[in-house]
């Protein structure tokens, strides 16, 4: 499971520029806004629950001089920069998001989320 979280100044935002002007007249100034039923998907997340992104798992990385890519060929190995039994990288658009585990189910690759980076991790990632 992926989750993501906004911050409260950008669901305000949001909320701002998602508002119709026919309702903010109908709404009288004294109102209160009004809050979702607990469990509900606020309006203006349901704008964003179907965006797609790229979702991308990092096995490693490596630097090669454009001779040696030109050298590859079917069973070249390529030594990468991380360790057979450590964690792979999960991104969300090019930002570190998560780190896992490879495994196989019913002969299939996927990974098994171990860790969710924290917000700053997150920020340091976007550098």
């Amino acid at each position: 499971m992926i989750v993501l979280a906004f911050s409260a100044a950008l669901m305000e935002l949001i909320a701002g520029s998602a508002a119709r002007p026919q309702e903010a007249a109908a709404s009288s100034p004294d109102a209160s806004p009004q809050e979702p039923a607990p469990g509900k998907v606020p309006r203006t997340m349901e704008l964003l629950l179907d965006v797609e992104l790229p979702v991308s798992i990092s096995f490693g990385r490596t630097e090669l001089p454009l001779k040696e890519v030109l050298k590859l060929t079917t069973g070249s190995i390529v030594e990468l920069n991380r360790g057979v039994s450590e964690p792979v990288e999960i991104l969300v658009n090019h930002c570190l998001i998560a780190r896992g585990e490879v495994v196989v189910v019913d002969g299939n690759y996927g990974v098994r989320v171990l860790h969710i980076v924290s917000r700053q991790e997150r920020l340091r990632s976007l550098r």
